[in-house]
């Protein structure tokens, strides 16, 4: 069986030409128009390739094998999977990260329930686990790397507890996944939602340049909630403590998101940073409202995530000039560990963003930033019209707190619990939300098992039998 995406092929495909392309420093060139196709990492995240994107690498493979072929590329959709089948491209489907999103994707595609897959996001945050030599995490999939250290089944929820129902506030990944998951426990479920619009962060950063796939975390939530007779969903329902107390939940799960600072505080700014009266400061929130700024831009990136990189991409179409200062070594530092990082630093390259590595901010007056080297101290001014912030996040928990501030008035109220969890409570990537949505759910009415139990092994397991 040939697997095209193995690494340890390398040898035996340098001496190979498929149809004009040559095996050269790890990619397939095409000899005559010079494109190249990654050969040996199929695990690129959605930023920049889509499902099947290795297709014009691997649909010539047959011509020097009979050998049934085996292939990847991050396929979710039945209809991509078939068309691979009957091109003659691929025998069989290989679904590594797709089958963490949802272990039951082949069932789902055999039992013709297509709007039931989970569908991977492409996010790569499982892949982070092995990068940083931690545990694992699937945005779509919150139970991933706990079937058997917490017991928890990606499709089975536990049973209900001996209250009836929750008024989830905030219809974000942590809210949403909160309430599917209560539903599915048989729990009366209300989501109040302050916008217009469900999904919170996910329906604003999909929007952003390379990250619409997101949004499938919101899609498939929201019609699997739109099927189950015990949820309400309220949009344009922002609520205070006193609306809380007047409605009679028994448990109120606080998931409100978190707010993008625009003080500068961050992993250099441990207060606020000096901001001159009269500078213009624009946070990701208000590039993703809409108000984005032109002329000549700087981003100051100490977050290191992807949301640098996506604003930068945006500003480009609309800033006369755009510069990207970070403190760190490598723009959008820890996508290095999505497999992203190398990928993005040349994109924004060849966009003609101006990339300052290790130099943070030391202050932002009316008409330029003053840089600071991380190693040096010496400082360098650099002029702009307007500063992006992309520093840190504050949890929206002022409900949280005016509750809790009231907490004689519960019992009254028949109000069992109150929990804040999310965003809302210590901000992170979007399958952080997930899973503490899915833990909240998971652990009402019944005990908090926490985060600090063993990892269960199975050759112990084995060894037990």
């Amino acid at each position: 069986m040939l697997d095209y995406s193995l690494g340890d092929g390398k040898a035996r495909a340098a001496d190979l030409t498929m149809r004009g392309k040559a095996f050269i420093d790890g990619k397939f060139v095409d000899a005559a128009s010079g494109e190249t196709f990654d050969s040996i990492n199929p695990a690129t995240g959605t930023v920049f390739k889509e499902e099947a994107a290795q297709f014009d690498l691997v649909k010539a493979i047959h011509d020097f094998t009979d050998k049934p072929i085996i292939g990847v590329g991050r396929f979710t959709s039945p209809d991509v999977m078939v068309k691979m089948i009957k091109s003659g491209t691929l025998d069989m489907i290989g679904c590594a990260r797709p089958s963490i999103a949802d272990p039951f994707l082949p069932k789902k595609i055999e039992e013709g329930r297509i709007e039931d897959i989970r569908e991977c996001i492409g996010c790569n945050i499982c892949i982070t686990g092995d990068m940083t030599m931690s545990i694992s995490r699937c945005t779509q999939n919150p139970t991933f790397m706990e079937e058997w250290r917490k017991g928890w089944h990606p499709e089975n929820m536990n049973a209900k507890g001996d209250s009836e129902n929750v008024l989830v506030i905030g219809s974000g990944p942590a809210g949403l996944e909160a309430a599917w998951a209560l539903c599915r426990r048989g729990y009366d479920v209300a989501v109040a939602e302050a916008r217009d619009m469900i999904g919170g962060r996910v329906t604003r950063e999909r929007a952003l340049p390379g990250l619409s796939a997101s949004g499938r975390v919101v899609d498939y939530r929201d019609y699997q909630l739109s099927q189950r007779p015990n949820v309400e969903i309220y949009r344009a329902s922002e609520l205070d403590a006193a609306s809380v107390l007047e409605f009679g939940f028994q448990n109120v799960a606080i998931a409100t998101g978190s707010t993008w600072q625009r003080d500068g505080v961050s992993r250099q700014h441990v207060v606020p940073m000096p901001i001159a009266n009269g500078a213009r400061v624009s946070t990701p929130d208000d590039l993703m409202d809409g108000t984005v700024p032109g002329g000549n831009v700087v981003i100051y990136d100490d977050d290191h995530y992807y949301m640098g990189g996506a604003l930068a991409e945006l500003l480009v179409k609309q800033a006369t000039k755009v510069t990207l200062i970070t403190p760190s070594a490598y723009v959008s530092d820890w996508t290095n560990n999505t497999l992203e990082q190398a990928t993005i630093h040349a994109k924004l390259d060849d966009m003609g963003v101006e990339i300052v590595l290790n130099r943070g901010v030391a202050e932002i007056g009316v008409d330029h930033v003053l840089s600071n080297c991380v190693y040096t101290d010496k400082t360098r001014s650099y002029e702009c019209d307007a500063v992006v912030m992309v520093a840190s996040r504050s949890g929206n928990d002022q409900l949280f707190h005016d509750l809790k501030a009231r907490q004689e008035e519960w019992a009254d109220a028949g109000i069992r619990s109150v929990k804040l969890f999310g965003d809302a409570e210590a901000s992170g990537p979007i399958a952080w939300a997930t899973y503490a949505g899915h833990r909240y759910a998971r652990e009402l009415d019944g005990k908090d098992i926490g985060d600090d139990l063993p990892f269960r092994r199975e050759i112990t397991e084995l060894a037990a039998l």
